[in-house]
């Protein structure tokens, strides 16, 4: 069998952000030999979604953490909204950004970790909210993706249904905290290799060893 890599991620997710150069390496380098499968693990749901200011005292502490931890830089109008909550207008929930991972990859197969982090970077340096329909359209044109059957799709109720269908994986998969990295190297044979931030040289050697157990 195959090998595949489960990445289980949230957009919203921060320490996800700050991981993304590392998943990104080890897609690239790997690509010949593991699949790689991004599932969204639905961090906030619809129904919970909440308001900047819930949590913006919160990241304003956090996301220097994950800058110094991994390297990454939040953008000044992201921050903006975390050190002006009470004039910002977001409401944040993970469903629609999951929406539009499912019709991406369903085109683009290959590239799910690619478009996860393009996401990410559209929220966490850029500012978008990702719960707006305009949020994506940039993107579009980066992968050539036709605006129309988008928009249908990232509104539908079967696109819904696969992204939900992705929280319930995630939640049998365990991943109840994000980023976490598994592989499965048989049909009932998954091993846990990252919970959590894990820098790209000890993900390297723990996938090696799994690889070379596999064989």
């Amino acid at each position: 069998m195959h090998s595949t890599i489960y990445y289980c991620y949230d957009a919203y997710c921060g320490w996800c952000y700050g991981f993304s150069p590392v998943i990104k390496k080890l897609a690239e380098e790997y690509k010949s030999k593991i699949s790689f499968e991004v599932l969204s693990g639905g961090m906030i749901p619809k129904e919970n979604a909440r308001h900047i200011s819930s949590i913006a005292s919160y990241i304003q502490g956090a996301y220097k953490q994950v800058e110094e931890m991994t390297g990454v830089k939040f953008g000044d109008d992201y921050l903006w909204h975390i050190f002006n909550p009470e004039q910002s207008d977001w409401f944040q929930h993970s469903e629609k950004s999951a929406v539009a991972l499912c019709i991406f990859k369903e085109r683009y197969p290959g590239q799910q970790v690619a478009f996860a982090a393009d996401l990410q970077y559209a929220l966490h340096y850029e500012g978008r909210d990702l719960t707006d329909d305009e949020a994506y359209r940039h993107l579009l044109s980066k992968y050539n993706i036709q605006e129309e059957d988008f928009y249908v799709k990232l509104n539908s109720e079967e696109y819904l249904e696969k992204a939900k269908y992705e929280f319930a994986l995630c939640r049998q998969l365990q991943a109840t905290s994000f980023p976490q990295v598994l592989i499965q190297v048989a049909e009932h044979k998954f091993y846990l290799l990252a919970k959590g931030y894990t820098d790209y040289e000890a993900l390297k050697s723990r996938i090696d060893s799994v690889l070379a157990e596999a064989v």
